[in-house]
């Protein structure tokens, strides 16, 4: 049975017990990198983790399957082009209590830096394995960024 979370908003990208914050550069403009991450069921294309995505109540919601079997119901927050922000609402994964996930796309030259903020809070146990997971999450990070701005590059 899935676990319901605490709701929460934008501010706790800056509150949570855990946040992991990671930065890449790509070439493609903050309006491009918008459009893909808001085209959410092409991201099994781009993010390796990703293995199923479809968008849900006219895109406002989305269920996300995850490689090892983590399923997330998410409550998008902010659309914008600067900012692509979503919430778990539900989740099999075990001791999670909430979840946001952030990404900022700022102009940076000819370019984007994507900036990602995972916030969590969680039992103890869940927030340790997740600092411990952070530098997996950030390879996992920088290779989807690497992997969509080639995509976006090549016209996909």
């Amino acid at each position: 049975m899935p676990n319901r979370l605490r709701s929460v908003e934008l501010e706790f990208a800056e509150t949570a017990p855990v946040r992991l914050v990671f930065r890449e550069e790509a070439r493609a403009s903050p309006e491009a990198l918008f459009d893909a991450l808001s085209e959410v069921d092409t991201w099994p294309e781009w993010y390796p983790g990703v293995t199923g995505a479809r968008p849900l109540e006219g895109g406002e919601q989305r269920m996300i399957h995850l490689r090892g079997g983590g399923r997330f119901l998410e409550t998008v927050i902010t659309s914008r082009p600067e900012r692509y922000s979503y919430r778990s609402d539900e989740t099999n994964a075990p001791g999670v209590r909430a979840l946001l996930e952030d990404w900022r796309l700022e102009p940076s030259g000819t370019g984007t830096r994507v900036q990602y903020t995972f916030a969590l809070d969680g039992t103890a146990p869940c927030r340790a394995v997740a600092r411990l997971l952070g530098p997996g999450l950030r390879r996992a990070f920088r290779g989807a960024v690497r992997t969509l701005d080639g995509r976006l590059a090549a016209g996909g």
